[in-house]
């Protein structure tokens, strides 16, 4: 068999947990929904979609902690360093902490900032100001969670990974009703079940990282992790992912806030279709993650032979998935909108418009896969220059075709994928320039 069958897989036996903990997660945010819900006040329901976007958007920012966790570990893998993967590991925690900290001391000018830019009636923001009171203080947890999920990816223990999701969903749907139901908690019920269930999750991560480090006799050393040039190596590449995270946030950000210019009934078409994009974004971002880890491993051996077969397993594979998504959004499509909403004119606009949601996930692979690629071979810096040149092209794109109105901004979001994978392959060759070890 060869190097390149190998590879694909072994891709896609990584990808497959990575993709039902990417499907686990939407999940909770039903539960946490269905819960407010039934307690019939559509004040708190509003609020508690607030305090859930504004989380995602702060959280969000601090994704680097899993990516460049990631790739750094996977390439100790690759070198067969055991201490410097756990190493990785411990200063990411640090970091993690750190960051959680920051939130903590800003908590307030933060909380006044996001209410200022939401615009929401008193009674919402009142109920919304209740989860964030309580969820930021768990913010060091949920991000030395990401900590522990880079490093698990770095590591290819994706089962792991699928595991810790389940038990973070299920504790918190437990949680979730013994707060909102039993004890008549209201938004801040969900709001400290999703921080005990991240506590708890933790604590069962960090005993089976530490029973794993028993096994292996390479536990942590606390004066292993005050390198100096491995510290500036791990600031450098989160920087460069955050920048690039923040990159997509605005892209994204920017989508909606002129879709929501050009009326409400487009703003929610819109809406509707992203649904299928975002979904579609779960399979394909399973694969960019497997080969942030085949990729790092590979870059840690330094086998050029390995990135080849990487690249075309990678890249097959997503334009594999992303056909099969095409061809099964085109059967779901009518019932799918249909069942989201029972506003026919919404459901006529979306259709009207259903055209750019089918041509995404062929027109959108590409980026996933190569952001996933250079991830893993830490040319982040690369990645970021790359994606403000496709942030400024996205711009340019929307500035030119606003005369076509919505059918103009969802061409200048193609435009910026499209923008995106060519940036990347613009920088292709340095997928093969290996680090200094």
């Amino acid at each position: 068999m060869s190097l390149h069958s190998l590879t694909l897989g072994k891709l896609s036996r990584l990808a497959a947990p990575i993709i039902l903990a990417n499907l686990a997660s939407p999940l909770l945010g039903l539960v946490d929904t269905a819960v407010i819900g039934h307690l019939g006040d559509a004040t708190l329901l509003a609020a508690l979609a607030l305090a859930t976007m504004i989380f995602n958007f702060i959280f969000w920012g601090f994704g680097f902690l899993r990516m460049g966790t990631t790739a750094l570990v996977a390439q100790a893998r690759g070198r067969s360093d055991l201490r410097a993967a756990n190493d990785i590991l411990g200063r990411s925690l640090l970091l993690a902490v750190a960051l959680g900290g920051l939130l903590w001391l800003i908590q307030i000018p933060l909380q006044l900032l996001v209410f200022h830019l939401t615009g929401a009636s008193e009674a919402v923001e009142r109920s919304a100001s209740t989860y964030y009171e309580i969820r930021i203080w768990g913010a060091p947890v949920h991000l030395m969670l990401l900590g522990v999920m880079g490093y698990l990816l770095g590591q290819q223990r994706t089962g792991q990974v699928l595991a810790l999701q389940i038990f973070l969903n299920s504790s918190n749907i437990v949680l979730d009703l013994i707060f909102v139901v039993g004890l008549d908690y209201g938004v801040g019920g969900v709001a400290a079940g999703t921080v005990s269930a991240e506590l708890i999750t933790l604590i069962v991560a960090y005993r089976w990282l530490t029973a794993a480090s028993r096994r292996d006799g390479e536990g942590l050393v606390i004066e292993r992790l005050f390198n100096f040039v491995a510290i500036k190596k791990l600031i450098a590449v989160n920087r460069d992912i955050m920048i690039r995270t923040l990159s997509i946030i605005f892209a994204f950000a920017w989508f909606t806030d002129r879709g929501a210019r050009l009326g409400d009934d487009y703003l929610a078409a819109n809406l509707l279709l992203m649904q299928f994009v975002a979904f579609s974004a779960f399979f394909i971002d399973g694969f960019a993650i497997a080969s942030e880890s085949l990729m790092g491993e590979a870059h840690g051996r330094a086998k050029r032979s390995e990135v080849t077969a990487i690249i075309r397993s990678a890249f097959v594979a997503g334009l594999g998935v992303a056909t099969l998504l095409t061809l099964c959004f085109v059967f779901i499509q009518a019932p799918t909108l249909n069942a989201l909403t029972s506003n026919q004119t919404i459901v006529d606009l979306a259709n009207d418009y259903a055209l750019w949601m089918l041509l995404t996930p062929l027109i959108s692979f590409a980026a996933y896969i190569y952001d996933g690629l250079f991830i893993g071979a830490t040319k982040t810096r690369a990645m970021r220059n790359a994606m403000l040149v496709s942030l400024l092209i996205y711009l340019l794109a929307w500035f030119f075709t606003q005369n076509l109105y919505n059918h103009g901004l969802w061409l200048a979001l193609m435009i910026y994928y499209v923008a995106r994978a060519g940036s990347l392959a613009y920088h292709h060759n340095e997928l093969y320039q290996f680090n200094q070890r």
